[in-house]
């Protein structure tokens, strides 16, 4: 079975590193000319799944925005996953689950098992009741090819709190969670299939990523401050294994498939650039 670092790897070769979110928030929808409502939940995912499901690496749903009209959202998450995977695309499912025993055992039944009906490549988690907590969505992911990306270094303000708060041993929290998963991708070629999450906003961070052997997740670019120029200041020599995540930026150019297929090579283009060789 094809690890999810490999489809990964393979996925971003042939279409560019690059995570497009798709997040329907009420404002987006109502920038779109659409209502908030169930319509234009459907009608804004359909739109960005016809424009972009062939030249998009990874998607990015944010389970809550479909969760929030109920069992009929889920079905519109349940079809645009169907629908994105049929296409080629690699779909990371936002969702920051975290738990312990039968219920973090049920998450990853959830979304990391094939028979499930919102079953896709790779999903977030949070690691904030230990990293161990998290071993059954490890060891579905394992089982199935699938990945999982953990939290580390996350944008808002309120996380440096916890994130960087230091343990007995002098490491801050992040960093033990990083040198985790790094345990866990040990070996692994030609990419570890368990990433961490780290904004492009975060600066500096003080942090050795460089022996993680996964994928980096970068979301925060564009419309939410981060540059593509931040990259090489965040990562550092971790930067070839980074997968930068844009939203608003590209979603805020519909409803216009046109112009959404614009916003997303703009966006390729300066990436590449950034990620080849972290100073533009």
């Amino acid at each position: 079975m094809e690890t999810f670092g490999s489809r990964l790897i393979r996925a971003t070769a042939d279409r560019g590193p690059l995570c497009v979110g798709i997040d329907p928030h009420p404002a987006l929808l109502l920038r779109w000319g659409l209502s908030d409502d169930l319509a234009g939940l459907t009608r804004f995912s359909q739109t960005v799944v016809d424009a972009l499901g062939d030249r998009v690496a990874v998607f990015k749903p944010q389970s809550a925005f479909f969760e929030r009209f109920g069992s009929r959202g889920l079905a519109v998450l349940e079809s645009i996953i169907r629908q994105l995977r049929g296409m080629g695309a690699l779909v990371l499912l936002d969702v920051k689950r975290g738990d312990i025993g039968s219920t973090v055992a049920a998450y990853a039944d959830a979304y990391l098992d094939p028979s499930s009906p919102v079953y896709v490549d790779a999903v977030t988690a949070s690691p904030f009741l230990g990293v161990g907590a998290l071993a059954p969505m490890f060891d579905k992911a394992r089982a199935h090819g699938g990945g999982v990306f953990v939290l580390a270094l996350t944008s808002n303000p309120e996380g440096a709190g916890v994130q960087r708060a230091r343990g007995a041993d002098g490491r801050t929290v992040a960093q033990a969670i990083i040198d985790e998963i790094a345990q866990l991708n040990a070996g692994a070629e030609p990419l570890g299939s368990f990433g961490l999450v780290v904004g492009a906003t975060v600066g500096p961070t003080g942090h050795d990523l460089s022996k993680v052997n996964g994928p980096l997740l970068a979301p925060g670019l564009g419309a939410q401050g981060g540059r593509p120029a931040d990259l090489h200041t965040v990562f550092g020599d971790a930067l070839g294994a980074v997968l930068p995540s844009y939203s608003r930026e590209v979603l805020g150019a519909g409803p216009d498939p046109a112009a959404l297929r614009a916003a997303v090579d703009r966006a390729l283009t300066e990436c590449r650039a950034a990620l080849a060789t972290g100073d533009q």
